[in-house]
């Protein structure tokens, strides 16, 4: 059996520039988890209700479960004379983890599959937060403290704020594809907690 995408990542970006007088450079974490209802007398049926009704992928595909996320940033822009610096670049990560929760009695063999799919959907889930973690920790480290000594009105640096950013954040969506590529390969990590489950 070979599983559509049921697991996915995404992401979208809020570039927020303010001036001065703010806060230390920091990189704040926000998570939450909502859920979407189930049910289902075995495996099999509760795969057929996700793939129905779980977190829209794309315009014809749902997935089981999801991490999305957003970046915003403060920057803390410094002018002196034709100088421009970043003394700060504080960016809040605010993560939304989507996955199914059954509604109901189960039996107790269907039972434990769940706990064992669901054990392996949020440590899939968990493992793109952390990609997604390590992506803005990288980025803030490589804002702070950039310095441009012929810049008035900062217009090169807040150009050069928006490459880092943008460089950053491919080469870890290119992480986060690349995961998902191994997980979802057949005889993977995903097929095998479906077979497991459709077994319940």
């Amino acid at each position: 059996m070979r599983p559509p995408i049921f697991f996915a990542a995404s992401m979208a970006t809020v570039a927020l520039l303010i001036p001065p007088n703010v806060a230390s450079a920091a990189v704040s974490v926000k998570a939450r988890t909502v859920t979407y209802s189930i049910s289902g007398k075995n495996g099999a049926a509760l795969l057929e209700v996700m793939d129905r009704r779980g977190p829209k992928h794309g315009f014809l595909t749902h997935a089981i479960a999801q991490t999305a996320y957003t970046v915003s940033w403060t920057i803390d822009w410094r002018e002196r004379g034709d100088s421009c610096r970043i003394a700060d670049a504080a960016a809040l990560l605010s993560i939304t983890y989507t996955f199914p929760q059954v509604s109901g009695q189960m039996s107790p063999n269907l039972e434990r599959h769940w706990a064992r799919f669901m054990a392996g959907v949020r440590k899939h889930e968990q493992t793109h937060g952390r990609i997604a973690r390590q992506m803005v920790n990288e980025a803030q480290r490589s804002l702070s403290g950039l310095f441009d000594a012929n810049d008035p009105g900062c217009r090169r640096t807040q150009a050069e704020v928006k490459q880092v950013i943008a460089t950053v954040y491919a080469k870890y969506e290119a992480r986060q594809l690349a995961f998902d590529q191994v997980e979802h390969a057949p005889g993977g990590n995903v097929e095998r907690l479906v077979m497991m489950l459709s077994q319940g």
